[in-house]
Formats: structure tokens, sequence, C-alpha cells
């Protein structure tokens, strides 16, 4: 299998960038958008000068539970710069998605509760709501990871999106918004309610 079908494989359609879409990234946006890929992992992320941003992470079930994702993440951390990425709600019917928010949680990584994220899929047409988690070392507010997550959607989700798919992706605004008084629950909490602590 290669990297583009292990991902495939793994994250959920709606999710997922087309073949083409990440293959013109590396090509064309080379300076910004890399793949670092092993035997049991591919991790596929955009670096601007003062943040990253995770686009996926796939590590290969044969070698969970050994420090791999770890590893990947501290890689991204000794950058010195904060680490943005996008996780789909707890789903407790796919443990993935608990397992995952787990992960992330042990890693340091916050829920931006203030930033709302919302894109139409272009594969399915359905809305996919999603929560923003980052980790920053100098401990930036959510209004700047919500502008930096602004950067990234439009240098790297939408990139080339109507030569790529033949229609557009919406316009930044109609997809995050940014709201001190956004009425949600800390993503992290969810997991505790789940375990009963």
């Amino acid at each position: 299998m290669n990297w583009y079908e292990k991902l495939n494989k793994y994250f959920p359609v709606e999710e997922m960038k087309s073949q083409k879409h990440m293959e013109m990234l590396l090509k064309e946006k080379g300076d910004v958008y890399y793949k670092d890929e092993g035997p049991y992992h591919v991790l596929m992320y955009a670096e601007f000068k003062s943040f990253i941003f995770i686009d996926y992470v796939y590590v290969s079930a044969a070698s969970r539970g050994q420090g791999l994702g770890h590893k990947l993440i501290e890689k991204l951390k000794a950058k010195n710069k904060p680490i943005i990425l996008e996780v789909e709600p707890v789903d407790y019917e796919d443990s993935d998605t608990e397992k995952r928010l787990k992960f992330y949680q042990r890693e340091g990584f916050v829920h931006a509760q203030s930033i709302g994220y919302n894109r139409r899929s272009l594969a399915t047409n359905e809305e996919t709501p999603m929560e923003i988690l980052y980790w920053s070392p100098d401990n930036q507010d959510e209004e700047e990871i919500y502008k930096q997550m602004k950067k990234m959607y439009e240098d790297i989700h939408t990139y080339k999106d109507e030569e790529i798919y033949g229609k557009s992706y919406q316009p930044v605004d109609e997809v995050l918004t940014y709201d001190n008084d956004r009425d949600t629950d800390d993503i992290f909490d969810a997991l505790k309610q789940s375990e009963g602590v």
C-alpha cells in the first residue's frame, strides 16, 4: 500500500483530500507542505513561519502502543511553534475517535472552544463539523490560533480546489468562526465522562 492508500483507508471520505490535491501541494507548495513517511506511519503537515498544521497522521495498527505517534509529535514540537489540528467530535460507536483524543490529550493539546469549524465535504456534499486542537509552547491565545487556521484553510485546504475538484470549497468565513461565548463543552471533558471519572 502506498502512503495515500494508507491514509484513504484510515480516514473517512469526507475528511480526505484527493491524491491529486495532496500531490500538487507536495510539488507546488513543497516549501510549506511536507510528507514524513516510514514503514509504519504517514504524517502530512504544513509548516508556516509562525505555526504548524497537522493535516493527517497515520500510525499502523501493528505498531500502535510503541511510542511512534509520540515521537512524531515530539519532532514537530521541537520546532517550537504552535501546532494545530482538526479532530472529529467523539463518536462512541467508533472507538478510534476516543483513542485519538486521548492520544492528543496525553501530548498536551488543548481544545480551542471558541473556534467553530464546519466544512461541507466536496466528496459527500455533507457538512462535517470538526473541533480544533492545539499545542502552544508560548501559550498563544485562541484568537491567534483562529487567524492561523484561516491562513491554513485558504493556503492548503482550498488550494486550486476548482481546478482539482471542479468546484470550490466554501469561503473561509463560512467555515471558521470565532466566538468567545461559543456554547460548547471541552471535548476532553466528554472523555472523562465516558470513563466515569
